[in-house]
């Protein structure tokens, strides 16, 4: 990276900072005192900055983190009122988040730092990659209060772990610790909590260094890879690599690759 400061943006947020730094937007909810959990307010200024960043340029890879010991505990049941519809606030509040998470052009990491449960760990399995902090644990929490998993638990479980191991997290609703999260495939890397800020921070800029426009393909390729066929998924891939042959980073790439040095990749 080159060094720029960090630049906070979009102040006006209450629950949610926004910190950019070459290349890369971390984006951290902030109501601490309450472990992050989700309010109103938050599904919207999170709605309000994906949309943001999503349409910057300048951002090439998106964190996804919490203040404090915690992730997120998940929906703030203070804010649960009498008569509440729980479809309807699904529908309104976080499945829009959800398809902004997994539909955004560029790589979204979880940076799991403290405990991810409910709707908080429905975040996390809805990004792209996930990193976890030693200390950290992932609750399916949603039984523990009657209810089933939402915000695309059930979407993402079964596809990560298969429906038997997704069964047994959602139906029991055990705390995960991060050792087993890793074995399990619900994360993609754990590091230990001293050093967790700057190796996630690590991974973040090898994204952002990346080709930004290859990794939108590759999840536009898996997203479609969900419900079609093998011939399908041969003509996805066909379309997509057509597109992806003609950025400019493919094309540094092939060239850096000839002339035996690493490529630099210009995200476009």
């Amino acid at each position: 990276m080159s060094g720029m400061e960090n630049k906070r943006i979009m102040n006006d947020y209450r629950t949610l900072t926004v910190d950019q730094h070459d290349g890369t937007a971390i984006l951290t909810l902030n109501r601490p005192d309450v472990l992050n959990a989700i309010d109103e307010q938050m599904t919207t200024e999170l709605r309000d900055a994906l949309k943001t960043l999503s349409k910057d340029d300048g951002v090439r890879c998106v964190g996804l983190t919490g203040a404090g010991r915690a992730f997120s505990a998940g929906q703030d049941l203070k804010d649960v009122g009498p008569g509440i519809s729980f479809g309807d606030s699904l529908k309104q509040r976080y499945n829009p988040v959800i398809n902004l998470i997994a539909r955004m052009e560029k790589p979204v990491v979880a940076i799991i730092n403290g405990v991810a449960a409910g709707a908080g760990m429905s975040l996390a399995l809805a990004c792209d990659f996930r990193v976890m902090s030693s200390s950290a644990r992932l609750i399916q929490a949603f039984v523990r209060i009657g209810l089933v998993p939402d915000s695309g638990s059930s979407y993402f479980l079964p596809r990560l772990v298969g429906r038997a191991r997704a069964f047994e997290l959602a139906a029991l609703g055990d705390d995960v610790a991060a050792d087993t999260a890793l074995a399990l495939g619900l994360v993609n890397m754990v590091f230990p909590d001293a050093s967790f800020p700057v190796e996630s921070r690590n991974v973040l800029e090898r994204f952002a260094n990346g080709p930004t426009r290859a990794y939108a393909l590759i999840k536009r390729s898996l997203n479609h890879s969900g419900s079609a066929s093998l011939e399908g998924s041969l003509d996805y891939e066909a379309y997509m690599q057509e597109i992806a042959g003609r950025t400019e980073d493919a094309k540094e790439g092939v060239k850096a690759f000839v002339e035996r040095r690493a490529p630099l990749f210009k995200g476009k």
